[in-house]
C-alpha cells in the first residue's frame, strides 16, 4: 500500500503533536512556546516553532492545557492540565513556580454571569501572582511584612 502525500502530512502532524505534548507534560510546569521549542530542539527533536504554537493552540482549544500570562514578559505560558477540570494557579513572579488554588467561588460566579448579564458561553481568565516562600526576601520575613 502506498502512502499519499496527505497521509504522510497527517502522520507528521500526529508525530509532532505527540512530541510537543510529551515535551510539555515532561516539563511539568508553565512554559512559553519559545521555551518549550528551545527545550525540544536542545534535546535534538526536529520540530518548528510554528508547529509548537499550533499544537499549543489546539491543546488550549480542546481543554488539555492551562494557560496563564507571564507577568513580566506578557507571553502566554502553558502547562498540561492534570485532569479535565479547568484550574487556576498562583505563580511566583520571581522563579515562576506555580501552585493550583481552590477557586470554586470564581467558577460559581462565572457560571451565574449569563443570568445576570444576558451573555452566554462565558469564559474567564484569573491570574494570580506573588512571591513563593523561597523567593520572598528574608528581610521581609523578619519584619513580618508581606510583599
Amino acid at each position: 500500500m502506498s502512502t499519499t502525500p496527505t497521509d504522510a502530512a497527517r502522520a507528521r502532524r500526529t508525530r509532532q503533536r505527540s512530541v510537543v505534548q510529551y515535551g510539555l507534560a515532561d516539563y511539568g510546569d508553565f512554559i512559553s512556546a519559545q521555551g518549550l521549542h528551545a527545550r525540544l530542539t536542545g534535546e535534538g527533536v526536529g520540530v518548528g516553532l510554528t508547529t509548537v504554537y499550533r499544537v499549543l493552540r489546539h491543546l488550549e482549544r480542546t481543554g488539555q492545557v492551562d494557560t496563564v500570562r507571564d507577568d513580566i514578559t506578557g507571553k502566554r505560558l502553558y502547562r498540561t492540565r492534570p485532569d479535565s477540570e479547568h484550574r487556576h494557579y498562583v505563580i511566583c513572579r520571581h522563579c515562576g513556580r506555580s501552585e493550583a488554588v481552590d477557586a470554586d467561588v470564581v467558577e460559581d460566579w462565572a457560571r451565574r454571569l449569563d443570568a445576570v448579564t444576558g451573555f452566554s458561553d462565558v469564559d474567564h481568565t484569573l491570574e494570580l501572582s506573588g512571591r513563593c516562600g523561597e523567593c520572598r526576601p528574608h528581610a521581609d520575613d523578619r519584619r513580618g511584612r508581606r510583599s
